[in-house]
């Protein structure tokens, strides 16, 4: 099957609209984290989690807000070491834009995101959120963050 659909960052960045919504994913062992932007690719919004079962279940349900939505590109968050260097989830996670780039033809790129768990658990902690709220949210927040780094990236 095709899988040229995965693109570096810089290249990702050329063939994207500039009116066009993209999805973010951030990968995790158990659950997996979906974000969205607007058209104009402004604000990354949380969207929802979804547990990590088989990777048709995910396939179909990621496919139905891609229609829905008319995602025009994937941005799947990539788990670096601090010093840069690729840990364990990093090919987790390009494994994974595998699969995806398998059965959905878009642009895919893999993004860094370092601390991004971390940073979108102290942006919600400073809107004064529980922490049980929190950590329910933490995986589509940290979706969210991871998008909203490539959507900056992406207008400017």
């Amino acid at each position: 099957m095709k899988t040229n659909n995965i693109l570096s960052n810089k290249d990702f960045k050329t063939i994207i609209e500039k009116k066009s919504r993209l999805i973010g994913i951030d990968p995790g062992s158990k659950n997996i984290g979906i974000a969205i932007c607007d058209e104009n690719k402004i604000v990354a919004t949380p969207l929802k989690t979804i547990n990590k079962t088989k990777i048709e279940v995910f396939l179909n349900e990621i496919n139905k807000i891609i229609i829905e939505n008319d995602i025009k590109g994937i941005v799947i968050g990539k788990p670096l070491h601090m010093d840069g260097s690729v840990s364990r989830s990093s090919q987790s996670a390009a494994d994974l834009a595998e699969n995806i780039s398998k059965n959905i033809t878009i642009p895919i790129t893999l993004w860094d995101e370092r601390l991004s768990s971390e940073g979108s658990f102290k942006i919600v902690r400073d809107l004064g959120t529980n922490v049980s709220s929190r950590v329910k949210k933490l995986d589509e927040n940290a979706a969210a963050f991871i998008l909203q780094g490539a959507i900056d990236y992406l207008t400017n």
